[in-house]
């Protein structure tokens, strides 16, 4: 009997430790959604929608000071965080504008254009399934089906589409955009279009001199017609709002710069707050059943535990962004490039935990300060040697130091990935070339042949 108790309490034990750590790598929306659906399942849990603390008014006073210095873009995190109905709206003054949506700017050009249903529903379905370039990638078959027409018919439409602005929306590839383009201007360059019709994969490549052996043309030509095309449109759907395809970041931690240091805010109104209904207490105290006591004390301390959870996940949290803050003190001050190297275990040993509590702590996580909004893994960065008595230096340095030798280098005759590692080791960075061309591959910048211009 003891021995079946015991491993029912190391079950439980260890049941209670998982959810833990489940709950501690839990953004603020995450615990959200947790927090509504736990309510759900336990009866005796009460949730308060916004989560009210004494010194809420204090705090909010901090981020407006702080949003004084912020441009409007950063405020309309604020405006998410206390709502659209918040009592504190007035003091925020917002003046957010909406742009227009692409779908509606096309439909709107065809209001004086006599269409059939058919017509109009085809064309709304197509400009309906664009994607977030522009581009219809519905196949004309499947619509023609759906629609119980013919391919041609809604090839029809399709050409219709195209001819509206802004040129190459509805166009089903990037050849396509850039030939309509092409053929919307005055004067044609036909040298352009043969350039995208038939070698826009050696375009991508910057293999000119092979376009201008194929084509049979003058470089200077090639060349000529190459940057017209660098010049057109590629994503018809740019300048236009996405609403719809838009992913909204809710900070789990703010940093607010006040007169002389740092205010650590933890995002705690994203989430509601857990409270124990009196009902059920009332009945705990009348009930004469065992049963139904032993029921409701089982959810009252299930309850009561995912709150000590929440609270532990808290506290864990806001030390872990208290070391950042101190930390990495210059690139709050300065910016990006003044981040210091920074592992995990630097942290955990700071703060006397295990080096997966902290990885689970930052865990899609991220941070607002006067300098946008970073995902917490961000301040966390290895270290490179550098020649330098001993100084190391992060990823980010490295990065900005390579693409300071990528702009000073001879655009007809671009460094390869071996000369680059050259200049950084010439510059006090100890680095190997796989290195270098992993980081270059990051920051999405081309080999030396695609960096290659030509006279």
């Amino acid at each position: 009997m003891d021995i079946r108790l015991s491993v029912t309490q190391n079950q439980i034990l260890s049941q209670k430790m998982i959810q833990s750590m489940e709950i501690l790598q839990m953004n603020s929306q995450e615990l959200n959604e947790y927090i509504k659906e736990m309510a759900m399942e336990n009866p005796v849990v009460d949730i308060e929608e916004k989560y009210e603390t004494p010194d809420k008014a204090g705090d909010l006073m901090k981020k407006l000071e702080w949003l004084d210095s912020l441009d409007e873009r950063n405020r309309i995190y604020y405006r998410q965080e206390y709502g659209d109905n918040s009592e504190d709206k007035g003091l925020m003054d917002y003046n957010e504008s909406v742009g227009e949506e692409l779908s509606e700017y096309v439909l709107h050009q065809l209001l004086t254009v006599e269409l059939t249903d058919l017509q109009y529903d085809v064309i709304q379905f197509m400009v309906y399934s664009l994607d977030n370039k522009g581009y219809m990638e519905e196949n004309l078959k499947d619509i023609a089906s759906r629609f119980h027409t013919n391919e041609d018919f809604v090839e029809e439409q399709l050409k219709l589409l195209q001819s509206l602005d802004p040129a190459g929306v509805c166009a089903r590839n990037l050849r396509e955009c850039l030939l309509i383009q092409l053929d919307r201007e005055a004067e044609p360059d036909e040298t352009a279009k043969a350039i995208v019709r038939d070698h826009l994969e050696l375009l991508g490549k910057n293999q000119l001199h092979v376009i201008s052996r194929k084509l049979k043309l003058p470089m200077e030509q090639v060349v000529e017609a190459c940057d017209h095309i660098k010049d057109l449109n590629p994503k018809p759907s740019r300048g236009f709002d996405a609403r719809g395809r838009l992913k909204y970041i809710t900070p789990d931690v703010t940093v607010v710069k006040l007169a002389g240091y740092y205010e650590i805010l933890l995002n705690e109104y994203v989430y509601p707050k857990i409270g124990i209904n009196s009902f059920y207490r009332k009945i705990l105290e009348s009930t004469p059943s065992q049963e139904t006591k032993a029921y409701i004390v089982d959810k009252i301390r299930q309850a009561e535990w995912i709150k000590n959870c929440i609270g532990q996940r808290n506290s864990t949290l806001m030390r872990v962004a208290k070391c950042i803050v101190d930390y990495q003190e210059r690139f709050f001050n300065l910016g990006a490039g003044h981040l210091k190297p920074l592992r995990l275990q630097d942290v955990a040993e700071m703060l006397e935990v295990h080096e997966s509590t902290v990885s689970r702590a930052i865990r899609d996580k991220y941070l607002q300060c006067p300098w946008g909004v970073f995902t917490m893994s961000y301040f966390f960065s290895k270290s490179i040697s550098s020649e330098k008595a001993g100084e190391k230096i992060t990823t980010e340095q490295v990065k900005a130091l390579m693409m300071h030798v990528i702009e000073d280098e001879n655009k007809n005759k671009p460094l390869s990935d071996r000369a680059i590692t050259e200049c950084l080791v010439e510059r006090g960075v100890k680095i190997c070339r796989r290195t270098v061309a992993k980081y270059r591959e990051e920051l999405g910048i081309k080999d030396a042949s695609g960096r290659k211009r030509f006279q």
